[in-house]
Formats: C-alpha cells, sequence, structure tokens
C-alpha cells in the first residue's frame, strides 16, 4: 500500500461525500435492485446518512475514499468508492471495528457476490439467511459473524 489510509469519525463536512461514496458504490455492487428500489433506497440514505455516525476511511488528503456504519458490535454498512476498491480500506475499516469488537456481525445481500467473497476473505462466516432485507423487500441477507 502505497498511501496511508486514516480512519476517523464523519463529521458534517463529511455528508455530500458520503451520500457520493454509497451511490457509485451502490451502482457498481448493487444491479440487482429493480429501478424502483433503487430509488427508494436512495431516498432513505439520503435522509439519514450525512449525518450518521460513521466511521470513515480516508485517503492521503483525509478525503472520506470509505466508510462504515457500527450499531454496537454489528456493522450495518460498509461501502467503499469504486475507484479506491482493492486499495485495503475495506480491510483497515473491518480491522478498525474489530478494535472495537472483537467479535463482529454483519448482512450482506446474497446477490452481492463480490462483498460475500470480500467478507469471507476476512474470515466471516454464515449464521443465517433471511428471505427479505431490513426494509422487507425480497433481497435475501446472508447474517455473517467474525471469526473471533
Amino acid at each position: 500500500m502505497t498511501n496511508p489510509i486514516t480512519i476517523r469519525p464523519s463529521e458534517a463536512r463529511d455528508g455530500v461525500r458520503v451520500l457520493g461514496i454509497w451511490r457509485r458504490a451502490v451502482d457498481a455492487t448493487h444491479d440487482f435492485l429493480t429501478p424502483a428500489d433503487r430509488a427508494a433506497i436512495d431516498a432513505e440514505v439520503a435522509d439519514f446518512l450525512p449525518t450518521a455516525p460513521l466511521w470513515l476511511g480516508g485517503d492521503a488528503a483525509d478525503r472520506p475514499i470509505g466508510f462504515m456504519l457500527l450499531n454496537g458490535a454489528h456493522m450495518e454498512a460498509l461501502f467503499v468508492d469504486p475507484s479506491h476498491r482493492g486499495t485495503g480500506v475495506g480491510r483497515r475499516l473491518v480491522a478498525h471495528a474489530l478494535t472495537l469488537h472483537p467479535v463482529l456481525t454483519t448482512d450482506v445481500n446474497e446477490q452481492n457476490g463480490q462483498a460475500v467473497g470480500f467478507y469471507e476473505r476476512l474470515g466471516f462466516h454464515p449464521t443465517g439467511r433471511s428471505a427479505l432485507d431490513g426494509q422487507g423487500r425480497s433481497y435475501p441477507l446472508i447474517h455473517l459473524r467474525s471469526g473471533g
């Protein structure tokens, strides 16, 4: 890794950039969403994400390039800007979460094979499955737990 990745809590000034990261990441990895669901989810996320208490992964200039939302030991969200995938920012955010909570849980869309593979490479294993996502939409979730 040539550039250092910083980890810090989000601030109000990060809101627009974080929302952009979410949109670009979803467009790159969630091609299974219907256009109507994508629009509805975007509206929901735009309401809460910019002010949510996130952990940010930043580049050498401290610009957010990825983010994570924790709810206790449950990782609610982890998104990396597609132009920074493979740089280690996702791994660094998960590693930071593991320093706070030695055992983590998360849910991942079953259709998002890239994310499933990412978590498996980090030692997460499936603990269950739900036919619906957290909002009751028919996008199955795989429940994962870190190896800790």
